[in-house]
């Protein structure tokens, strides 16, 4: 798991309960805007699993890091949270750091006593399309 994503999984696992839900919300605000030119979901993954519209795309550069892209209504912050912390986390991330990143990223991160099962759910699917786009890409 790439450096930056293991220091915010720390950061939650060790945060007092209380504090866990205001700490999600400033990563509900960490979620980069949409590429300039980028009209609509065009080459964007729906996550269906989610309760709000969430889009994403992963690609590969030719540098050999991953570049994720996340479209999430600002009205949904704990699913806009769960982008934040990915594009955050994932930065400059290698394909092979982001396929390490363990399934359970969330219930390590504390948040299955925080937030509900199906929010826990639907980044857990977030993930899972993220990481089977960067598996597509480096076969």
């Amino acid at each position: 798991m790439p450096s930056k994503l293991a220091e915010i999984v720390d950061e939650f696992a060790s945060a007092p309960r209380d504090v866990v839900l205001e700490m999600l919300l400033e990563y509900a605000d960490a979620v980069p805007p949409l590429p300039a030119g980028h009209s609509g979901h065009e080459g964007m993954e729906q996550v269906v699993e989610c309760q709000t519209p969430f889009f994403l795309r992963a690609e590969v550069t030719p540098e050999g890091t991953v570049d994720t892209v996340f479209d999430c209504p600002p009205e949904a912050p704990t699913t806009r949270a769960f982008a934040g912390i990915l594009a955050e986390g994932l930065a400059d991330a290698t394909p092979e750091q982001v396929l390490a990143v363990p399934d359970d990223l969330y219930q390590r991160m504390g948040l299955a006593q925080t937030i509900s099962p199906l929010r826990v759910r639907g980044g857990t699917a977030i993930l899972a399309r993220l990481k089977r786009q960067v598996r597509e890409q480096t076969r």
